[in-house]
């Protein structure tokens, strides 16, 4: 790869809200934006400096042809925080073992939406073994109501970017308003045990929330495949950039958050 040249960012194919930010906030950068016109790897961006924003799905196709090392934590990441961080009890186990449940329960996989995730009332209405493998991996949490929900863009252990995403689990996009001091706080709690109990890769969203019990950590995600709702654009491009950029200029401690990519032929 030839890394002088000039960096570029590649949108998947349908451009969200924040895709488009980062286009405009990409120029102001100096750097080349390119939306893809399909989910092949663009032939003339072969050999390239590329960095990624878009879907799991869009990284698996072009991100190997592309040379790229988008990073992602790690599936247990939720379920290795101490419980005075979640709020409530998080684990992480097999989509085989969570059709078991007879209580209600939240369940998700942990980075691909492989189903929807949302409060479960038993087991039994997750999707079957004729649609997903038993031993998929998903996490399973106590149902807790969150009042608000934010979501934090996060480099080398610092804040770059918040945003409020939701209020009584509807969509509400602004700033963290009153709550942002106490939501600071937090953050760097949070980000504390992150650099102990549970690492982070250096660029990751984190969403955390206001519950009737206090603060609470509700998932993190890859950056590179999260929206920025009303965080500022050219932070969020900050983060994203190191998120999802070139393997051959990946920090080692980055490589164990490393997204495993499948090699798609032409």
């Amino acid at each position: 790869m030839n890394v002088l040249s000039s960096p570029t960012l590649l949108l998947a194919p349908r451009v969200n809200e924040t895709g488009l930010q980062l286009r405009t906030a990409a120029g102001r950068r100096g750097l080349r934006a390119f939306t893809a016109s399909s989910w092949r790897a663009p032939q003339e961006l072969t050999g390239s400096r590329v960095h990624l924003y878009g879907g799991p799905l869009f990284a698996d196709a072009v991100g190997a042809a592309l040379g790229l090392g988008p990073l992602e934590p790690a599936a247990g990441w939720l379920a290795a925080l101490p419980r005075e961080l979640t709020g409530r009890t998080v684990e992480l186990t097999t989509l085989g073992a969570a059709r078991r449940l007879t209580r209600p329960a939240f369940v998700k996989a942990p980075a691909d939406k492989h189903f929807a995730a949302r409060v479960y009332r038993d087991g039994g209405g997750l999707p079957g073994p004729e649609l997903l493998d038993d031993d998929t991996p998903v996490l399973v949490s106590e149902v807790v109501r969150f009042a608000a929900e934010y979501r934090l863009f996060v480099l080398d252990g610092a804040v770059r970017a918040a945003s409020r995403y939701a209020c009584d689990g509807e969509l509400s996009v602004g700033a963290p308003g009153s709550d942002g001091p106490e939501l600071s706080a937090f953050a760097a709690e949070v980000l504390a045990a992150a650099a102990g109990c549970a690492p982070l890769p250096s660029a990751a969203v984190v969403d955390v929330g206001r519950t009737p019990a206090g603060w609470a950590v509700v998932e993190a995600n890859a950056a590179w495949a999260s929206g920025g709702y009303a965080c500022d654009p050219d932070a969020v491009l900050e983060v994203v950039l190191r998120a999802a950029g070139p393997l051959d200029l990946l920090p080692g401690a980055d490589r164990p958050f490393l997204r495993e990519l499948p090699q798609v032929e032409d």
